[in-house]
C-alpha cells in the first residue's frame, strides 16, 4: 500500500473509504476534530470523528499508532509531521529511497489491549506506574543506604505487555 509522506501536514490520517474497505474497527473521538486545509480554510469533509489503531510496517520498521479517520482523501494514509518528526527518517528525494534509521526506542515493539482499554491509555497508566515504581524504589533505596544494606528490587510485569514480533 502506498503512504503519502506529507511534510505539510499536521498529523497521520486515513481515509474513511480506505478504513471502511479494509475493515478497520473505527474508535469515536471524544471531541470532533475540524481540519483545516493549506489555505486555513475548512475542509469540505466532516470534521474528524474517528481514530483508528494500526500497525505500521515499513522494511524493518514497525510501530503500532492510532491514525485519524478523514473522508474525501486521494491518499489511503498520510503520514504528516508530528510523525516524520517523531521517526526522523533518513529520505533520498533523488531516488524516493526512505530509510528509518532514527527511530525511538518503542519502534519494533508492539503493544495489544487488555481490558477493554486502549493500548496508549494502558501505556499512560504504566508511564505513571513505573515512574512511581522508580520513585519508591529511590526512596527505599536511600533508605536501605543510610542503614547500610542495599536491597535489589525487580519490577514484574503487570497487565499489560510490550513484545518484539
Amino acid at each position: 500500500m502506498e503512504t503519502l509522506l506529507d511534510s505539510g501536514a499536521t498529523g497521520l490520517f486515513m481515509s474513511s473509504e480506505f478504513a471502511k474497505k479494509q475493515g478497520f474497527k473505527l474508535k469515536k473521538l471524544e471531541r470532533l476534530i475540524n481540519v483545516r486545509n493549506v489555505d486555513r480554510s475548512f475542509n469540505r469533509e466532516r470534521p474528524i470523528e474517528n481514530t483508528v489503531e494500526v500497525n505500521i510496517y515499513y522494511q524493518s520498521h514497525r510501530e503500532r499508532t492510532e491514525i485519524d479517520v478523514i473522508g474525501g482523501q486521494k491518499w489511503s494514509v498520510i503520514l504528516g509531521m508530528l510523525w516524520l518528526a517523531r521517526h526522523n527518517p533518513e529520505i533520498d528525494w533523488r531516488i524516493g529511497e526512505v530509510k528509518m534509521t532514527r527511530c525511538p526506542e518503542e519502534c519494533g515493539k508492539q503493544w495489544r489491549l487488555v481490558q477493554e482499554k486502549s493500548g496508549w491509555e494502558k501505556q499512560k497508566e504504566e508511564k505513571a506506574k513505573e515512574e512511581a515504581g522508580r520513585k519508591r524504589e529511590e526512596k527505599d533505596k536511600r533508605k536501605k543506604q543510610k542503614k547500610g544494606k542495599t536491597m535489589e528490587i525487580k519490577k514484574v510485569a503487570e497487565e499489560w505487555e510490550i513484545w518484539d514480533e
